[in-house]
């Protein structure tokens, strides 16, 4: 197990990439370290999740991109996480993402900076791969000491309770159906997200290899295992696509996707896809081995989604999002490469055509753009010689959060008292160039 070192840490700890050989014990490791505080068994679906990664075919991901913290005395691991590659969109121009995920250290080892070197490393991996961001989801506040904001929504949506499911009339078949959809469909499934993809201003790119291994890569126990479902109409035309796990969360039967194609209403396939959730996380709480009841249906499709609109009443309670952290260690080389983005937003706005200066001041960073005509002729980091070096500044990692359309410029400085802009068009630019825009963002795992 001492190959492949990456650093020695010291005191017996080696730092390494994980190889297929370490399949047995690095889903054992994670099962027992990702398991509830109380829990007596590992987490099988994690552990499964982990299974999957070290020895199926996955379009984006090798064994390889496991980290391993190996104490060589006890021939253990202590530590693990991962990078899983993956393109994301900015208003539709892609670039790349890595997503750590995975990340979990023995209780005897915590507090000894094996994630930190583990994250130093995969960060190296990440610029090496040309990614221009790091995304992770997780724990509240822990991975801000990384270098991470919590800057685009996770999850959330509306809900639903058993009074609320639409019934069909007395003799009324039901005019939509649902059957599983197969790699033939696959095609369809692109078109689909790919126009659904346009209500969002970051989303990740889904090509056929990421459909086929959704539908057949990943074994029955994996945490992220999902049904996707073909939505036909009783003539058998095919309309939208339905995602849900397979299984009951808490009392919830859980929908995280679901799209319509152009020129179909919500209003008239959404009765019969509620009534499908139901049925099935009925049956998924009666198959189970533990006790479960199906009182809800959640539609967790973030904070914004068409059939909200459609169904308001039949989905009363909101659920709040969570959030993805995202880290983007080169914001000067982000904005030049969105520049198309930010020219037609200024093409669009009362200020066509603009030419001058903005500082972007971060207090111990700052990043300086350059239009000319409305054009971006430059976009270049530089270092403020004092505090309010900036034409509007911006603490900690905040400016995230409006780069990516999670907040708009004045709900930050409302917040914060040291986020202000000093002067007029600067006040003017940064609400145009940066408007507040959903995003749901369906990463790769």
């Amino acid at each position: 197990m001492n190959q492949n070192i990456i650093k020695d840490l010291g005191d017996g700890l080696i730092l390494r990439h994980a190889t297929p050989a370490d399949t047995e014990a690095l889903v054992a490791f994670n099962g027992r370290i990702h398991a509830e505080p109380e829990a007596d068994e590992p987490q099988e679906f994690v552990a499964a999740w982990v299974q999957d990664l070290m020895t199926l075919p996955h379009p984006t991901f090798v064994p390889e991109d496991f980290t391993i913290v190996e104490d060589t005395g006890k021939g253990k691991i202590v530590s693990s996480l991962n990078l899983i590659n993956q393109t994301w969109r900015y208003a539709g121009l892609e670039f790349g993402v890595g997503r750590p995920e995975l990340v979990g250290t023995d209780p005897e080892y915590r507090r000894r900076g094996l994630v930190r070197e583990q994250f130093k490393v995969i960060h190296e991996w990440s610029a090496a791969r040309g990614h221009k961001m790091q995304v992770i989801t997780g724990i509240p506040y822990y991975y801000r000491q990384f270098g991470y904001e919590m800057g685009l929504s996770l999850g959330g949506g509306r809900l639903g309770y058993l009074p609320h499911v639409p019934k069909l009339k007395e003799g009324e078949a039901e005019p939509y159906v649902l059957r599983p959809a197969t790699e033939a469909d696959i095609p369809f499934l692109v078109q689909v997200y790919e126009v659904a993809c346009q209500r969002s201003l970051i989303s990740c790119v889904w090509d056929e290899a990421l459909w086929r291994y959704e539908l057949n890569g990943r074994s029955e126990k994996n945490i992220h295992r999902t049904n996707a479902m073909l939505i036909e109409s009783a003539e058998g035309e095919p309309v939208g696509f339905l995602l849900h796990p397979p299984t009951v969360w808490s009392t919830n039967i859980l929908v995280t996707g679901y799209e319509l194609k152009a020129g179909v209403s919500w209003l008239a396939v959404t009765p019969s896809v509620i009534r499908y959730a139901v049925k099935m996380g009925q049956q998924y709480a009666t198959e189970s081995k533990e006790t479960l009841e199906v009182q809800a249906y959640y539609f967790n499709l973030g904070p914004e989604h068409p059939v909200y609109a459609a169904f308001s009443e039949r989905m009363p309670r909101l659920a709040n999002p969570y959030a993805w952290y995202v880290r983007i260690p080169d914001v000067a080389d982000f904005l030049a490469h969105i520049s198309p983005v930010l020219e037609e937003r200024l093409a669009k706005s009362v200020l066509v055509g603009h030419s001058g200066d903005l500082k972007l001041g971060f207090y111990r960073s700052g990043v300086k753009l350059t239009f000319e005509q409305g054009k971006l002729k430059e976009s270049s980091a530089y270092q403020p010689e004092t505090g309010e070096d900036g034409d509007v500044l911006f603490p900690y990692l905040t400016f995230l959060r409006v780069l990516l359309g999670h907040n708009d410029f004045w709900e930050v400085e409302n917040f914060f008292a040291d986020c202000y802009v000093r002067n007029d068009a600067a006040r003017a630019l940064v609400p145009i160039l940066f408007p507040k825009q959903g995003s749901n963002v369906w990463g790769v795992v």
